[in-house]
């Protein structure tokens, strides 16, 4: 049988946002007109990359970093929600996820400059301080101020907060169902119109090629993946990850490959992924059944060998490789 005019057609938008692209896919009438909607997605993906980026001087978040200590400095909604969660995830995770670390991410050379032996000094001296004892936050009233210095950085969470605010780009254009990521992090809304949920690859942890381990199948969910494979910088001779240990000030040291979470947001999703990368696979573990998160460890050991661990019922068979995701 032919196919029907009135069928929904698939349509599939990209665009640049944070150095790399975001991405949505959906199905809607074969003649809607998708500028208005590809127009107000990259509207969103460029508040949150305006609002949050560490690349740009004049960013909302750039700001507040050259803020002085103690002065109420008013925030956009958005960035302002982004400091919450990321507060709240820092404290759930026992400060493994730090949006503080700025002039440590900055030191260690993953920000614009290259790295500098003076300002590491500075990032692994003395403990850490914990973030909410630096920031007083006043939702309400769209406001913050610093209460000690602090540089903020949002890497960990940002692009997972732009991946729901194009989610909820599409819902305000009526479209109740699709997929929409930024570089990997992923949210699907609903099913797919014959009734499936969205499929995602979960990469193999390599950094010489692009692979997938294994294949999710979402709805209403998204997955977001921390690992230490894609973005690295070499001192000593030494290759270190770019996610900080916020106990050192400094890159992990030993962490698992990769850490993939499957959460309700892709902001929560982001944020939690970075942490127990922090943590590692038997404390990040057992935080994550505490939390009642589904999370899938790739771990390697000396030998380059790789092997997987679950926690929660959607990777609790993770020896298969394809998994399929309840509602979240």
């Amino acid at each position: 049988m032919s196919k029907m005019s009135t069928d929904p057609t698939r349509f599939a938008l990209n665009g640049p946002t944070m150095g790399t692209r975001w991405s949505a896919i959906f199905h809607s009438a074969p003649h809607f007109d998708t500028a208005p909607l590809h127009a107000a997605l990259q509207a969103a993906a460029d508040e949150v990359d305006g609002q949050m980026s560490t690349w740009k001087p004049l960013s909302d978040l750039m700001r507040l970093n050259a803020a002085p200590v103690g002065a109420w400095q008013a925030v956009p909604m958005p960035l302002l929600e982004v400091i919450a969660l990321g507060c709240k995830i820092g404290e759930a995770s026992h400060g493994a996820f730090d949006i503080g670390m700025g002039d440590a991410v900055t030191a260690w050379g993953f920000g614009p400059d290259a790295a500098d032996p003076a300002q590491i000094s500075r990032a692994i001296a003395g403990p850490p301080v914990p973030i909410s004892t630096r920031l007083t936050l006043d939702v309400a009233g769209g406001r913050l101020r610093k209460t000690a210095p602090v540089t903020l950085d949002l890497n960990g969470i940002a692009k997972g907060y732009g991946v729901d605010l194009l989610a909820d780009t599409l819902t305000a254009f009526g479209i109740a169902a699709g997929l929409v990521g930024i570089d990997g992090e992923m949210r699907a809304l609903g099913l797919r119109p014959d009734g499936s949920p969205w499929t995602i690859a979960v990469e193999a942890p390599d950094p010489d090629r692009r692979a997938p381990h294994s294949v999710l199948a979402l709805h209403d969910a998204a997955v977001a993946t921390s690992g230490d494979y894609r973005h690295w910088v070499t001192v000593g001779g030494r290759r270190l990850s770019h996610t900080m240990d916020p106990q050192r000030g400094a890159p992990l040291l030993s962490s698992p490959a990769s850490v993939t979470v499957v959460a309700r947001t892709c902001a929560e999703a982001d944020a939690w992924a970075t942490a127990l990368m922090v943590l590692g696979a038997d404390a990040g573990a057992t935080l994550a059944d505490q939390h009642g998160l589904q999370v899938l460890f790739m771990i390697r050991d000396d030998a380059g060998t790789l092997r997987s661990m679950g926690v929660g019922p959607l990777f609790s068979s993770e020896q298969t490789k394809s998994t399929t995701a309840m509602k979240v």
